[in-house]
């Protein structure tokens, strides 16, 4: 089955959107008023040189030499010396998926009609897409402020010097991949160069990735908790509106209304089916736990909605005024800030899952066997699990520290200030991915409660299918075996969202 059209005019790009076409390769269709404006902006930037007017970039040098006036032939050269003067990513090379997204938020800001290329240029990127020629480049080499080294290592292969890797995963010369694909090498017009090179589609890119995979992961701890409430047999009354009213925050009444959703149909709706009048803070307090992180999330996916639908170019051609000025929307500083927020909601979230898991391992507070082992078994049950629960846990509030910043040494002191964006989007997808794997074990161990309480009967309906899904992954335990094989089925099965069983249910 064919990928959809993705369309793109510069302001309508979501989450959902990006992260289909990064995963996949989608027909590409460009607005004819976003390639328009392009049209007009690279107007500005052939008047300017003509006028030799001192333009950032177009007719001056970068950074520290961004006083320099560059004469006719410097001019000529000057795009492409751009990127090869910073094509300079470092370290593991960067998936193909991330890379894709960077092109793909580049492509549709520079449909916002600010940067200066020609439309040529977006028509270029969307041909390279389509064909899934992905461009080679390391993952180390951006501070937040602008992503130039990763961008202009992108840039470098998209005009035919660099490398890239085919539908196939071959990699081999750009020029030789671009043109098995009938794509000729693209040749630079002045101030394209740069637009390829300065701008943050690479982090804006990867953060939508993250936020999105975020709010995934996110529906599916609503879930597990949702049946670790079945498997406790807790207290519904928290989750009831009117209680909720009274302090209405709003990532609360989100996350609450999620949980009864999810609760919907099971006996315990009825209160004098839960065992304590008062349960552990784990269970009654998930709703203010959940609720900050649907807040995080919420925010986050606003910011990030805002970066890939907006120029993030230096300087920014104004049709409407007729001027070129400088700009400062290159610095990240809202990524990094609404990301180490997300990161750090999830710290409080993990140590609530870790504290249920213990609650329903443990006979004092569960009333079921320890460590929910078959009866007269010699079996210690789920207990070695939590060992790599809690290991979770640790990795996860390690990965969620915020990242230091301090001022920049760059371009002889013009560049002196960082966001730190990079490493706080590369932290967020560390803290998610070790979230999903602790949100397997409590399903497991969740599961395992409903089990020997027999309590199937009376669980919600939506929760009975979620453990029909859990237990095509892992049986119910009934004798020691390792566990490990099962952990991670579950976590790819929460990444891939297989058979809609952990769908947003916003």
């Amino acid at each position: 089955m064919n990928d959809p059209v993705l369309h793109l005019d510069g302001s309508a790009l979501d989450l959902v959107g990006l992260y289909r076409a990064a995963h996949g390769t989608p027909r590409i269709a460009l607005s004819q008023s976003g390639l328009d404006a392009m049209a007009a902006s690279h107007a500005m930037v052939q008047q300017a040189i003509r006028g030799k007017v001192p333009v950032y970039g177009v007719t001056t040098g970068l950074g520290a030499r961004s006083t320099e006036v560059l004469d006719d032939k410097a001019l000529a050269d000057f795009s492409v010396q751009t990127l090869r003067g910073r094509a300079h990513a470092i370290g593991p090379e960067e998936c193909r998926e991330i890379i894709r997204a960077g092109m793909i938020v580049r492509l549709n800001t520079l449909l916002c009609g600010y940067s200066g290329a020609r439309p040529e240029l977006a028509l270029h990127l969307a041909k390279c897409l389509e064909a899934d020629l992905t461009p080679v480049s390391g993952q180390i080499g951006s501070i937040g402020a602008a992503d130039l080294i990763l961008n202009a290592t992108v840039g470098l292969a998209l005009i035919g010097e660099g490398q890239m890797r085919d539908s196939s995963g071959a990699v081999g010369p750009s020029s030789e991949m671009m043109a098995g694909q009938g794509i000729p090498a693209f040749v630079l017009a002045p101030r394209e160069g740069l637009a390829l090179a300065n701008h943050t589609g690479a982090v804006g890119g990867a953060a939508a990735l993250a936020v999105y995979e975020a709010q995934i992961a996110f529906q599916a701890a609503q879930t597990a908790a949702a049946l670790s409430v079945e498997g406790f047999r807790a207290n519904l009354g928290p989750l009831d509106a009117a209680i909720l009213a009274v302090k209405p925050h709003p990532g609360q009444l989100k996350a609450a209304a999620g949980l009864r959703d999810r609760l919907a149909g099971s006996v315990l709706a009825d209160t004098t089916q839960a065992r304590r009048l008062q349960d552990p803070l784990s269970f009654r307090n998930v709703v203010q736990i959940h609720g900050t992180t649907q807040s995080a999330l919420d925010q986050a996916a606003a910011s990030i909605e805002i970066e890939i639908n907006s120029a993030s170019d230096n300087p920014v051609a104004l049709v409407e005024t007729g001027k070129i000025l400088s700009s400062g929307a290159y610095f990240t500083s809202e990524i990094s800030s609404v990301v180490e927020t997300l990161s750090r909601s999830f710290v409080a979230l993990a140590f609530a899952q870790l504290a249920r898991v213990s609650k329903m391992l443990n006979p004092v507070f569960s009333e079921l066997p320890s460590f929910l082992a078959k009866p007269n078994s010699a079996s210690n049950g789920f207990a070695p699990v939590m060992k790599p629960a809690e290991a979770l846990v640790m990795e996860l509030a390690h990965q969620a520290q915020p990242v230091p910043i301090w001022p920049s040494v760059n371009a002889n002191g013009v560049e002196d200030c960082m966001t730190g964006s990079p490493a706080a989007v590369k932290a967020l997808m560390q803290v998610v991915d070790r979230l999903r794997r602790l949100t397997a074990i409590e399903m497991l161990v969740a599961g395992q409660a409903v089990a020997l309480r027999a309590c199937e009967p009376g669980v919600a309906p939506y929760l009975n299918t979620v453990l029909g899904q859990v237990r095509s992954l892992s049986l119910a335990f009934e004798q020691d075996r390792p566990l490990g094989g099962d952990i991670e089925a579950l976590a790819d099965h929460i990444r891939d969202r297989g058979l809609g069983v952990f769908e947003v249910m916003d």
